[in-house]
């Protein structure tokens, strides 16, 4: 249990908030590319409780500034789109991709009053299906090697929905490897030849054992946590018996991202982005070391769980996330159908916006997230003290020689595990013909 102060403290995000300051001192998913590929590229994007827009100019360069004309307040998603910025249709004032005002037609001619009027405006980045955003004061920082920007256009995917929760207990859904075998849990195994595109449905490591299966007979994991330079690295050791175990390796990359193996083909990084601090966004990135991900599968696959323009999920608190009793009997452990990210929704949604901490057990299978928890107590008071370059992946780290991080499901020897693990993503990595994924 912690104080509801603290809990404050780690969870609110809004301009001049402790844990938001931190946030802004990183790279933060903004919207997909997908939302700008229209006639129009203009969208609202709310991000860290800033309401902004998003748009695409004349030259194809990205801007994102305040929502708000700086004239009266008019929404300025609903402006028009011309002359290489956004012309607000209540007096014709017109801003650039930076936020300036470069002009006010209904102004005496020869006025300069434009000139001193800027909304407020963030350095923007297109990764990979990602457009990502600096929030922060000063030059943004680099962006490390990560395989899921190393890799090309071609090998990664990328998606988003929406969950009405907080951002920490959606992060923290991710790093604690003990409620996979039973959150998502499996009565029936499918076949893993249809896995392409789905969680926990590959087969474990390189055995034919269905990786659902694997977690449904093995539900106690020995877990260590180690701090890296980019944040945490998990290992989940589940022993099969006196001699093999399966590891599995994922990674919290801080602030409030994680990195987990999807299958042998390809992994997950994904972001937990607070709208408010009631509402996130969870962005994923996939990315293949073999063949060039089937975009159009795996967008199908997705949107028949998400509605459009807000990438909301069709199931959610409003019809009881689909639970069906009599599947909860025969099929799955929760009866909320089988895309998991259904459950986790449900599991981060159902202790409220922002779960009251105050009445919080952790155990020890919860280690990930106490690390976590100080770590980010632990940046807030760098932050406070002016020492940034105490937080991870800052100061005299060099972010461009930080690469992975490693992502990996494999079966070995229980006693040498690291070796069998490192040996693992070796060839994984050796096998990757398309881009450079070595590390």
């Amino acid at each position: 249990m912690i104080s509801q102060q603290l809990n404050d403290t780690i969870t609110r995000t809004d301009p001049g908030t402790d844990a938001g300051a931190v946030l802004r001192r990183y790279w933060q998913p903004a919207a997909l590319s997908d939302e700008l590929a229209t006639n129009r590229p203009v969208v609202p994007v709310t991000l860290l409780g800033e309401k902004l827009v998003l748009f695409r100019d004349n030259d194809g360069n990205l801007g994102l500034i305040d929502r708000f004309c700086a004239h009266r307040g008019a929404d300025l998603c609903l402006g028009r789109l011309e002359d290489n910025g956004l012309r607000c249709p209540f007096h014709g004032w017109h801003f650039d991709r930076t936020g300036q005002c470069v002009e006010q037609p209904g102004e005496p001619e020869g006025s300069r009053m434009h000139e001193s009027i800027r909304n407020t405006s963030y350095p923007v980045v297109e990764k990979n299906g990602i457009i990502f955003a600096y929030m922060g004061p000063g030059d943004p920082p680099p962006f490390p090697n990560f395989d899921c920007f190393r890799a090309p256009d071609t090998h990664v995917f990328a998606f988003k929905g929406l969950w009405e929760c907080n951002w920490l207990q959606a992060m923290e859904v991710g790093i604690d490897p003990a409620h996979a075998s039973f959150l998502h849990r499996f009565l029936k195994d499918e076949d893993p030849a249809d896995s392409y595109g789905k969680q926990f449905r590959d087969k474990a490591a390189d055995t034919n054992i269905p990786m659902t299966k694997l977690l449904r007979d093995y539900t106690n994991p020995e877990i260590t946590v180690e701090e890296t330079e980019y944040g945490l690295r998990l290992i989940a050791l589940r022993h099969l018996d006196e001699a093999q175990s399966h590891i599995r390796i994922t990674n919290q990359i801080f602030p409030q991202a994680i990195s987990i193996p999807m299958s042998r083909e390809m992994i997950i990084t994904q972001w937990h982005v607070p709208i408010d601090d009631e509402h996130c966004y969870w962005y994923s990135m996939f990315t293949s070391f073999t063949d060039p991900v089937d975009k159009e599968l795996m967008r199908a696959q997705r949107l028949k769980e998400h509605r459009l323009p807000d990438y909301a999920p069709l199931k959610n608190k409003r019809n009881n996330y689909g639970f069906d009793p009599e599947e909860q009997k025969t099929e799955t452990y929760t009866g909320m159908g089988m895309d998991i990210n259904v459950h986790d929704q449900w599991a981060v949604e159902s202790p409220g916006p922002i779960f009251d901490r105050t009445r919080e057990h952790l155990g020890k299978t919860d280690v990930a997230i106490i690390k976590y928890r100080r770590m980010l107590r632990a940046a807030i008071a760098a932050v406070k003290d002016g020492n940034e370059d105490a937080l991870p992946m800052r100061g005299e780290v060099d972010p461009a020689v930080i690469y992975g991080p490693i992502s990996n499901d494999t079966i070995g020897d229980r006693q040498d595990w690291r070796a069998v693990s490192a040996k693992s993503d070796a060839e994984r990595r050796a096998g990757c013909n398309d881009w450079d994924a070595t590390v």
